[in-house]
């Protein structure tokens, strides 16, 4: 009786372990962020309903994001989606909040993980490692909150400026960025953009740039890491004696601008 007790317990605890190994597994399947993130952008690209897989996002938990997204690059991949995403969401259905562009990046109104985030939450916060947002990328914020400092990356890469798109015109083109793919990705994507918008005078002595390279000026090492990332572009023939000229952004609304890396 004892051993036929002692069987049946342990045929118990097996099929209990392959339960609960089953649904850790089938767990793990489904919060693949890094892919869901890439499905949110792919919905949105086709015209598609995106209410599910908004649901799905405000529905996982604070800890399934730190499991699932470990690394930097799991992290910024991720977080550049989301944030492309939601500004294609939020301006597509509400134009009119553009209006007022402080008020509309301040203003939380992503839902995930059970809370509402703001672009300014996740672009400074979270993919710039606690920067004060008005800060030029020199100053940190002194009490970023728990949200904040779980999920931040470890080190800023300035590359995350040409892939952040914020809805204006003169906004780097929404790609879908993959985790594993990601540092390729970034690398296009700078090249192209700075391609695109910068403009070497040689007689002048000087290039015109994005005030992207303004506005962060710490992210790339001020005027000094600025002339660095332009030679190594091609872009200027010599970090020496060239002047840098800020052209203006051009901040009207454009969306569903488009690029494939």
């Amino acid at each position: 009786m004892r051993t036929m007790l002692l069987k049946f317990s342990l045929t118990i605890y097996v099929l209990l372990l392959f339960t609960f190994n089953s649904k850790a597994q089938d767990s793990n399947t489904k919060l693949n962020l890094n892919k869901l993130s890439e499905q949110f952008l792919t919905i949105i690209k086709n015209g598609e309903n995106t209410n599910d897989i908004r649901t799905r996002l405000y529905n996982i938990s604070l800890e399934d994001l730190e499991n699932s997204l470990k690394t930097d690059t799991q992290k910024l991949a991720f977080w550049v989606n989301i944030y492309n995403a939601y500004i294609q969401v939020v301006l597509s259905e509400n134009p009119e909040l553009y209006n007022d562009k402080r008020s509309f990046f301040k203003k939380e109104q992503i839902p995930i993980a059970g809370r509402s985030v703001s672009f300014e939450k996740i672009e400074h916060g979270i993919i710039r490692k606690s920067q004060w947002p008005l800060g030029l990328g020199l100053v940190r914020k002194w009490f970023p909150n728990k949200f904040e400092r779980k999920l931040r990356v470890d080190k800023r890469d300035y590359r995350v400026h040409f892939a952040l798109n914020c809805g204006a015109k003169d906004c780097p083109p929404v790609a879908i960025y993959e985790a594993d793919r990601l540092n390729e990705q970034f690398d296009t994507g700078t090249t192209r953009y700075l391609k695109r918008t910068s403009d070497y005078d040689a007689e002048k002595n000087e290039v015109v740039v994005t005030s992207l390279f303004n506005w962060f000026r710490g992210d790339f090492g001020c005027k000094k890491g600025v002339r660095k990332i332009l030679r190594q572009q091609n872009i200027i023939p010599t970090t020496k004696g060239i002047d840098l000229v800020y052209q203006n952004y051009d901040w009207s609304l454009d969306l569903e601008n488009w690029i494939e890396l």
